[in-house]
């Protein structure tokens, strides 16, 4: 039967303290070994002999750990706690000790290539900041934390470029490369969902390459182009028709020229032609031949 194990700390004493003791220890086996031998020549006891290994072995028990690096206990396959504070330590010698680091971590996941929304190829990939938050789960609950934070981050990376549109919808909503800030909050949540089983904690989650997939690059690209196009003619055609209302209405309004409907739609005509037209407007003079 499966157990999710939570993390508790672990029963330990300052290695400032212990080691003391452990000199000492290894001072008097010293004088009940060497020492006979060497000033009468004399046999060393045998429980001093005996003792060399248990020197040995309680020296097994000291433990220096790092700013945020944390060591797991376990004592004959039951999980005796974890140390997560910095410094020199003595703990049980018959702990085994497995070494968990706190630090954050950076995950760079491959390019994948995905289908948007629409249907349409694409390639993204991603930056992911983790680290542990829970050691006795990060050891205990799955195989290789390392292994499964990557395939959960590219399982959610999938997950959340396939449910958003590249460019966003008709009304430029749920866009994958507009809304980066909504998008790296749902990366966030999604990966954080499934990492909190092997105690990681994401701290931050990016989109760091966004684009069509080559077959349809070149496509995307004349279509964005020709969106460009458009818009810019439309903006242009509505200054055009702005300009040559004003120049209509002030032209009538100081008395300037006279217009007949025939008059009034040639000008419109020209004005537009000069004003939306890409060309430089050539001049024509008009003479009357008596």
């Amino acid at each position: 039967m499966s157990v999710n194990l939570e993390e508790r700390a672990a029963r330990v004493v300052s290695g400032w303290l212990a080691l003391p003791a452990w000199l000492l220890l290894a001072g008097g086996v010293v004088a009940l070994t060497v020492v006979p031998v060497a000033t009468r020549g004399a046999e060393p006891a045998v429980g001093a002999i005996l003792s060399i290994p248990l020197l040995a072995f309680l020296l097994k028990g000291f433990l220096i750990l790092q700013p945020n690096q944390a060591a797991v206990m376990v004592f004959f396959g039951k999980y005796a706690g974890s140390l997560r504070d910095d410094g020199f330590f003595w703990v049980n010698p018959f702990f085994a000790k497995s070494r968990v680091s706190l630090r954050a971590h950076n995950l760079n996941t491959p390019t994948l290539k995905v289908n948007d929304r629409a249907g349409n190829p694409i390639e993204v990939a991603a930056v992911i900041v983790w680290r542990v938050y829970d050691t006795a789960r990060a050891t205990f609950d799955v195989e290789s934390y390392h292994e499964y934070v990557a395939m959960q981050s590219e399982s959610a990376v999938r997950q959340v470029a396939s449910a958003r549109w590249y460019d966003g919808d008709e009304s430029g909503n749920d866009s994958l490369r507009g809304d980066l800030d909504a998008v790296a909050r749902l990366l966030i949540e999604s990966i954080q969902a499934h990492c909190a089983l092997a105690g990681l904690e994401i701290l931050e989650a990016r989109i760091s390459h966004l684009a069509y997939a080559p077959e349809i690059a070149g496509v995307m690209l004349r279509r964005q182009q020709a969106a460009a196009v458009v818009a810019a003619r439309t903006r242009i055609v509505d200054g055009a028709v702005s300009m040559v209302k004003l120049g209509l209405e002030r032209l009538e309004h100081e008395g300037v020229v006279h217009l007949d409907d025939a008059a009034r739609v040639r000008l419109v005509t020209n004005l537009l032609t000069v004003l939306v037209g890409e060309s430089e407007a050539q001049p024509v003079l008009a003479v009357d031949h008596d």
